[in-house]
């Protein structure tokens, strides 16, 4: 009997996310009663803030449970309009605002905005998991530009001019880096920015992880740099990762006037607005204490130390010390080649299957994120958890 649905040929050009994957399978592993120490997710610890909680049951109970409008209530449009406009120095009105469901989403929107088929878009990698497939969902082509490890792990003017073609649509930018935790410095911006100048090509600069960066680092924003640059960028950012907010659903993006009022219609007939007590959330996020955000980036430092310092003691692996976000690159290079768990690891994939099965530990594999020879390691997670990761580690990787 034949079938009578077959699917689009859209759906040959995307997979499940890797991270998310791997998290699945740590979790199904936990209820076999296996003790798997889960690495592998992008997702605070934390629990949201508590006057960010409050702010979701007043909400709740002032009957804020309606559709909104579609790009978000005009309340939070205009705190984080406000943001941009006295904080990053970046003139901003509410209509260029759109709130999504997510980075994620807005992220989506923006390719849907500016992207179609036979145009290009250049990703530097390291690149976050869902860039590629999103960009393959338009029916654009990814052009992935690796970056080394030697370099930063960033994108250099010199590369990106090399790279750009007649059909060069779009640069797609992220600092703080998921998952290099790879910050570019001021300077190094400008340089990149004065390189797109001088091209016809457009930015998307998500900058989800801009609250936090370490020591000397310091976030930008890429769209306020120059004048010229407010017309051909999307940024792209989020109560997420700043908040402890994964699971409220709250992105954003800042636009071009015509570029947002596409993306606010697009969203209209795909989903209609985020959650309206999460968006009442997020207004809080913004516009209330931010006691919250300097503890948790405080935590995260600590935590980021003990990670590099239980690194040196892995045999065989080494990083480069993160600036932002809550991520470890390691550079497991040297155990290509080697039978680990009983298993020839011949790529980053056989190494993260060989660790959990052997360590009992959850990594992502670099080639998720378009560069071999590495795996994530996310410390998002209490220190007891990474330290006895890394114990596990050193016995495996010793054994």
């Amino acid at each position: 009997m034949s079938e009578c649905l077959t699917l689009a040929e859209r759906s040959r050009v995307i997979a499940p996310s890797a991270t998310l994957a791997m998290a699945a399978e740590a979790r199904r592993l936990k209820a076999q009663g296996l003790d798997i120490l889960d690495f592998s997710v992008g997702e605070p610890d934390f629990p949201t803030p508590e006057n960010i909680q409050e702010a979701a049951i007043r909400a709740m109970r002032a009957g804020q449970t309606h559709y909104t409008p579609p790009a978000g209530i005009p309340e939070l449009r205009e705190a984080i309009a406000r943001h941009y406009t006295e904080q990053e120095r970046l003139p901003t009105r509410p209509e260029q605002v759109v709130v999504s469901n997510g980075a994620k989403q807005a992220i989506h929107n923006a390719l849907m905005a500016v992207c179609g088929p036979g145009d290009e878009v250049l990703i530097p990698a390291p690149f976050w998991v869902s860039y590629a497939d999103l960009v393959k969902l338009t029916g654009a082509d990814p052009i992935i530009l690796p970056t080394s490890e030697t370099d930063g792990f960033k994108l250099r003017p010199g590369r990106f001019l090399e790279a750009v073609t007649p059909r060069t649509k779009l640069l797609m930018l992220n600092s703080p880096c998921n998952p290099t935790g790879a910050v570019y410095s001021r300077d190094e911006l400008i340089a990149l920015a004065d390189a797109v100048l001088t091209t016809r090509v457009g930015i998307l600069s998500d900058e989800i992880y801009e609250q936090l960066c370490y020591g000397e680092a310091r976030p930008t924003c890429l769209a306020a740099l120059r004048p010229e640059l407010a017309d051909r960028t999307i940024t792209i950012s989020g109560v997420s990762k700043t908040y402890a907010m994964t699971g409220w659903r709250i992105g954003w993006s800042v636009a071009p006037l015509a570029v947002a009022k596409f993306m606010a219609d697009l969203q209209s007939q795909e989903t209609s607005n985020a959650c309206s007590v999460s968006q009442y959330a997020a207004l809080e996020a913004l516009t209330g204490p931010q006691d919250s955000v300097q503890a948790m980036r405080q935590a995260f430092a600590r935590r980021r130390q003990l990670v590099l310092e239980r690194v040196r003691r892995l045999p065989g692996v080494s990083c480069l010390p993160p600036d932002g976000a809550f991520y470890a690159f390691l550079n497991v290079s040297e155990h290509i080649g080697r039978v680990l768990a009983g298993r020839p690891v011949t790529h980053s994939t056989d190494f993260c299957l060989a660790a959990l099965a052997g360590a009992q530990v959850a990594l992502v594999m670099g080639a998720a994120f378009g560069t071999e020879g590495y795996a994530r390691l996310s410390f998002a997670t209490s220190e007891e958890t990474l330290e006895r990761g890394f114990d596990a580690l050193e016995r495996f990787l010793s054994s």
